[in-house]
């Protein structure tokens, strides 16, 4: 049998429905982290609305979506915040929260997390991984 559009396994992506979902999931997670005092400094000069179109973007490619980002590598924009082990862990706490909030299936979220460690080293700063 060969595998067509109509019999190719659904993207994580399409499964969660498509741009409209991850722009849902993007705006709920950005609402937890700017209120979230130990989180929100990081954000203060910068764009917000070219923000959530990155991480849009992004997250559209970790679910397997269509590869639309041309934006700086994880660790050129990520380094100079000097983001703790700490800080990185709760931003995934609040993805991982926003996610499931929205219904997102599990097999999903899990997946979400395995990306979140697989490139932790390159978000959080080096002198900051010490006892990791």
């Amino acid at each position: 049998m060969t595998v067509t559009e109509e019999t190719a396994p659904a993207s994580h992506y399409e499964r969660i429905g498509g741009a409209s979902s991850v722009k849902a999931a993007v705006e709920l997670f950005y609402d937890k982290v700017l209120a979230d005092p130990e989180l929100a400094g990081y954000f203060t000069s910068v764009d917000m609305v070219g923000q959530r179109r990155h991480l849009a973007l992004m997250l559209t490619v970790v679910l397997g979506g269509p590869n639309e980002y041309t934006g700086r590598g994880l660790a050129e924009a990520h380094q100079p915040l000097n983001i703790t082990v700490e800080h990185y862990a709760k931003v995934g706490v609040h993805l991982t929260t926003t996610l499931t909030e929205l219904g997102v299936p599990a097999d999903i979220i899990a997946d979400v997390q395995t990306v979140l460690g697989q490139v932790q080293d390159q978000v959080v700063a080096s002198g900051n991984r010490s006892g990791v």
